[in-house]
């Protein structure tokens, strides 16, 4: 008798469980970006386009008419996801170009195909990005975390501000996490020679996309460039591909991940919302500014990681 009362408990709460999933993964899918603007004779340009969340932001802004560029390492896949685009959106105007995050010869490379051919760029999406991989290192000794995810798109930005500037009104928005609340960083062992831990090395990175981007809204307020960073949310995509756990644990998590639809959102809505139009310097999850984590204030740090910045990639940024 006691078993079968435990069995209808279960069942019982199963049930429910079943009934209220809905309402959670509405609840989990977070804010949508509602705005209508369309996008006809604006350039985009997306870093990691090829999967994702980028993959799904660049549907949606080719849907809205712009051009856009996909910024990928793979080239072969990036072809193929903008036939797909293509052919779904009836975009014509979507175009690949090869980008290396962990070459910095690549990002020149990109850059200065983009200053040569295109007329404009009114949208920088830096979203590109890796996660808690094993200690590497980039073609130009970083390491793999800081190294793609703040040097690479550090010098993305340099490269590419004066045609942002000649664009304007022209919008940089760069894709962070809320796990930059728990990041340090490092000035002492930037690079992690010293001793590395994959995710607090992810966590500094992240924290080094919202310290740039308060201090880049600062030093270009006025030109016409805004520059705000966001978290997606927690979005199962290949980012999590050096993730340890086990396969049955991740599927239970799944539950609560956002699709990559729901985790490009906030980045859409940061590119296109026409009431951002000279919001600069904010953090924003679910389509809203959200409260940044207290070392993302420290406006002494964002100025010496600038400097540091400048130095190791060897340019000259006032």
């Amino acid at each position: 008798m006691a078993f079968l009362l435990v069995l209808l408990g279960f069942s019982a709460l199963g049930g429910l469980a079943w009934l209220l999933l809905p309402a959670f993964r509405r609840y989990v899918a977070g804010g949508v970006c509602t705005s209508p603007a369309r996008l006809d004779g604006k350039i985009v340009l997306i870093t990691g386009a090829n999967t994702g969340i980028g993959k799904e932001t660049a549907w949606d802004l080719a849907r809205r008419g712009a051009r856009v560029i996909l910024a990928c390492r793979d080239v072969n896949k990036a072809e193929s996801v903008a036939a797909e685009i293509i052919a779904n959106t009836g975009n014509t105007d979507v175009v690949v170009r090869k980008l290396d995050l962990a070459s910095t010869a690549s990002i020149r490379d990109l850059a200065a195909g983009v200053n040569k051919e295109e007329s404009a760029l009114h949208v920088l999406i830096n979203n590109a990005g890796v996660m808690a991989c094993p200690y590497w290192k980039t073609e130009d000794g970083f390491e793999m975390q800081i190294g793609v995810n703040h040097f690479g798109h550090f010098l993305l930005t340099y490269l590419l501000l004066d045609i942002l500037k000649r664009s304007s009104p022209a919008r940089i928005v760069n894709v962070s996490s809320v796990v930059h609340k728990w990041g340090h960083i490092n000035f002492d062992d930037l690079q992690s020679e010293k001793s590395y831990n994959g995710k607090s090395a992810y966590c500094q990175s992240k924290l080094a996309n919202v310290l740039f981007t308060r201090e880049l809204a600062r030093r270009i307020h006025g030109c016409g460039v805004t520059a705000n960073s966001l978290h997606p949310g927690v979005v199962r995509t290949e980012l999590t591909r050096h993730n340890s756990a086990s396969r049955i644990l991740m599927y239970f998590l799944s539950f609560i991940f956002k699709t990559n639809k729901q985790g490009a959102q906030t980045s859409i809505h940061c590119a296109v919302a026409e009431e951002l139009n000279t919001v600069s310097g904010l953090y924003f999850s679910d389509c809203v500014p959200a409260a940044m984590g207290s070392s993302a204030n420290d406006k002494q740090a964002a100025s010496h990681l600038w400097d540091i910045s400048c130095r190791q990639l060897d340019i000259q940024w006032d």
